[in-house]
């Protein structure tokens, strides 16, 4: 198991493409922990908007009468990926992990096998 920063740091170092990642609280929106790589992204920013997109799939799935979990939430930019991945641990509950993606550069299978394997791995 490994802490956050450490979990962070290893996305941005074992995930080909990444750009920026975040371990984000979607009860406040806040980032509990950021890495920043190239391209420059307010990951801050990116945690506060991505909370909603989260609230609102989850509010739909309610409305709809669904029971199922979320795996991860893509999101396909011309030029980038953005996935997000609700933690699945009683301990990760209200967490997701945010990864930002250069789409050149990414290999969006791999990168998806592998932000499950890290939420695994991560101890928060």
């Amino acid at each position: 198991m490994t802490d956050v920063d450490n979990t962070l740091r290893a996305t941005m170092t074992s995930i080909e493409g990444a750009i920026g990642a975040a371990l984000v609280d979607y009860n406040s929106g806040m980032a509990l922990g950021t890495v920043d790589g190239p391209g420059g992204l307010d990951l801050s920013v990116a945690a506060a908007g991505n909370t909603d997109v989260v609230r609102a799939k989850m509010r739909t799935m309610e409305m709809l009468g669904l029971k199922d979990g979320i795996e991860d939430i893509l999101i396909t930019l011309t030029n980038q990926y953005h996935l997000i991945r609700p933690l699945t641990s009683r301990s990760g509950k209200g967490l997701f992990l945010y990864l930002a993606l250069d789409k050149g550069r990414a290999n969006l299978a791999m990168a998806r096998h592998q932000l499950a394997r890290i939420e695994a791995d991560l101890e928060v």
